[in-house]
């Protein structure tokens, strides 16, 4: 009996799905890399140290047992690892250190505290490292903490209904947290949201001897909606005003900004028909409203994502990223919303803006100029705007400014590289490769991974896809293949990073005998304004379509079994896998939807309303995409999995789809995970991929 070779090594889910107990092994080499001003410092578990910038050589900062030691540490503060210590002062040696009980700045050259917390493991945690004060919630009411550690409670009348200081609107338009400090550290900028009129969704939780009713507040596209505004509290006179931004009934606030002088705050206003958005200016100390500096409509919608950005060099004048010429671009504004130019234009996309470089006056960003898959950095100058290449390696990279904005710490890979690292100055010279990450998989049987472009039922738009082929792929066989399918907004499923960004389950369907096709629809991100917006009122129409148009290309390939082809997604892409099954019966033998939306009535106010508008002022539209009127067409074999307590797309959306099933005579097959919620956690994860690829070998092989 022969022993299987390295090269011949089978992957498991253990090793390629994020749950798997084997997961982490199988992961690229990295290092954790963070900035200390403008020096460069690599953290781990055991040790730090300071690295130098044009040679790469580290030098040893600190090690765990040593901050222990200075620490005296006891049971009441232990470290138990340095990966996440930072360094919040560029000029002294302190490094920021936390366990679930404590937070504090140790000095790593003379080896003492020079402050501790004393609040650390509350809800929504907000320090803030020039005044060190923090801002917290406890039994639902929001607190400060002053440098001294005198408590400060701002609110007494929060509740399960009254949410203070934690994220609203559902987490859109950007928004991810709830407290947001002044650069000074002494006025906080919070979140109120009065939930009280929006319907509880009835979430169970079956778990304890008698299951427990734990409701789940769910505004519904066209149902009463919740109502913010927004407390500033500051700390030298201890007293809190509200913004005077009129009836929050029915309106999104987003995007909180300080002027550099804490004086001043910005935000977006948008009404719920996010087809109209205001810039706004607020006195910080009165509420009272001060000027609207910009405002921007659409025959669609508006979706602000970022805050305004001041000039850390001109505090009179500031950058805002806007979709309203096409693509996300960059504009220069002053205060008196007067537009001083566009920096950045053409048919391509600002991905991210990183920071600022006050030396060189410049703006270093993060778009995909080069290529709709490729992302790469540059630096904008705002005096001439010019923009210039700051990386030249085909493929994507990630961006971390340091302090001054005059180096950069980059994160790259390619379809064939898994990862580098390299740090690079701004002003164009040669950067330093700090690593250079060798396959992790290289002694496993690896599929192929291909990537190319269709074009889409416009019959003018170009689509890319990835293909995964079995590592034995003969072009003389036909396979079976699946669909795998996501399609909707703010998200990609293909650029050009390593294996072009394919997900591991796709290996593992791939080392199972099957071709796995992946295409970004129209509606996906990253590819400009009309691209997105295409398939506004009419959500999974425009998308099936083009999704149609892979499948046309798959049947002109003579090594697909077009008898044999499969669709899976999770989430919107639940919603497309059962609309392809239900629209498209004789194509589609067998699909895996999880977690999948079924009528959009019953999604949520912000994301639903956005592209759906209300299910009153669109009935046609909600009509027209809901899947409840076509369970009748069921003809494959379809597995529905959800999580039991899905509070995204809740559980409603199923059990109704199954009951229209019941009432048609369809038969689809059904799983759901107790006390799971939208995507299944740790081992669950697992068992989930498990079921998913065994529906298809019963099914579909």
């Amino acid at each position: 009996m022969s022993s299987m070779s390295a090269q011949d090594k089978l992957f498991t889910l253990e090793e390629l799905n994020f749950g798997g107990k084997d997961y982490h092994r199988l992961q690229h080499e990295n290092k954790w890399l963070t900035w200390w001003g403008d020096e460069l410092i690599r953290t781990d578990v055991e040790e730090c140290y300071l690295v130098d910038k044009k040679t790469g050589k580290e030098t040893k900062l600190f090690t765990l047992d040593e901050v222990n030691r200075w620490l005296k540490s006891d049971d009441m503060f232990h470290v138990r690892a340095l990966s996440s210590a930072s360094f919040p002062y560029p000029d002294q040696p302190l490094v920021a250190l936390g366990n679930k009980k404590s937070f504090l700045l140790l000095n790593f050259k003379t080896h003492e505290v020079v402050w501790q917390d004393s609040i650390s493991g509350q809800i929504a945690n907000d320090w803030n490292e020039v005044s060190k004060a923090t801002a917290y919630v406890k039994g639902h009411q929001l607190y400060v903490a002053d440098a001294k550690g005198t408590e400060h409670q701002l609110t007494t009348d929060g509740s399960r209904e009254i949410v203070y200081g934690q994220s609203v609107h559902r987490n859109e338009f950007g928004i991810q947290k709830g407290t947001f400090w002044s650069p000074d550290g002494m006025r906080l900028a919070f979140y109120r949201m009065d939930q009280s009129m929006v319907a509880d969704y009835p979430q169970v939780d079956i778990f304890p001897r008698e299951a427990t009713y734990e409701p789940d507040k769910y505004p519904m596209a066209g149902m009463t909606s919740h109502e913010v505004t927004i407390g500033v509290y500051d700390l030298n006179i201890d007293k809190t005003v509200y913004l005077k931004a009129g009836d929050p009934k029915d309106r999104y606030f987003t995007n909180i900004a300080w002027s550099t002088d804490a004086k001043t705050i910005y935000l977006f206003e948008l009404n719920r028909d996010q087809n109209d958005c205001r810039l706004v200016s607020y006195d910080a100390q009165t509420g009272n409203k001060l000027a609207e500096i910009y405002r921007e409509t659409s025959e669609k919608y508006v979706e602000p994502l970022h805050p305004i950005q001041f000039l850390p060099w001109d505090d009179s004048k500031f950058i805002m990223q806007s979709q309203r010429d096409g693509y996300n671009h960059i504009y220069l504004y002053n205060t008196n919303g007067q537009l001083l130019k566009q920096l950045t234009s053409g048919p391509w996309v600002v991905l991210n803006v990183l920071g600022f470089n006050a030396k060189q006056k410049s703006i270093i960003i993060e778009a995909n100029k080069y290529h709709p898959l490729h992302r790469q950095l540059y630096r904008v100058n705002i005096r001439s705007g010019k923009m210039t290449q700051l990386t030249s390696d085909d493929g994507v990279h990630h961006g971390e400014l340091s302090v001054s904005g005059s180096f950069v710490i980059d994160r790259h890979s390619a379809p064939t590289q898994p990862f580098n690292l390299n740090v690079l100055p701004v002003d164009g010279r040669k950067g330093t490769r700090l690593l250079t990450a060798e396959d992790p998989w290289k002694d496993y049987v690896q599929p192929i991974f291909e990537c190319g472009s269709i074009k889409a039922a416009d019959g003018t738009t170009d689509l890319f896809y990835r293909m995964v082929k079995p590592h034995d792929f003969d072009i003389t066989k036909k396979y079976p293949t699946v669909v795998y399918v996501y399609g909707g907004p703010h998200a990609h499923n293909v650029e050009a990073a390593w294996h072009w960004y394919s997900r591991s389950w796709e290996t593992y369907m791939a080392q199972k005998g099957y071709i796995v096709f992946i295409l970004d629809n129209r509606g996906s991100e990253n590819r400009g304004r009309d691209f997105e917006q295409a398939t506004f009122r009419q959500l999974g129409q425009i998308e099936m379509r083009d999704q149609m148009k892979g499948v046309e290309y798959l049947k002109t390939l003579p090594f697909i079994d077009m008898q044999r082809l499969g669709v899976h997604g999770w989430s919107f892409g639940g919603f497309m896998t059962i609309s392809l099954m239900l629209n498209y019966p004789d194509v589609f033998k067998v699909g895996v939807a999880g977690g999948p939306v079924i009528d959009w009535k019953w999604y949520e106010v912000m994301y639903g309303e956005r592209y759906m508008d209300t299910p009153e002022t669109n009935p046609e539209g909600y009509a027209k995409i809901s899947l409840l009127d076509k369970a009748k067409n069921l003809k494959g074999k379809l597995q529905i999995i959800t999580g039991y307590n899905d509070n995204t797309v809740v559980p409603q959306h199923c059990l109704s789809f199954l009951d229209a099933c019941v009432k048609a005579g369809t038969q689809p097959d059904f799983f759901a995970y107790p006390g799971e919620e939208h995507n299944m956690r740790g081992h669950a994860s697992v068992h989930l991929h498990e079921r998913i690829t065994q529906y298809f070998e019963d099914f579909l092989k």
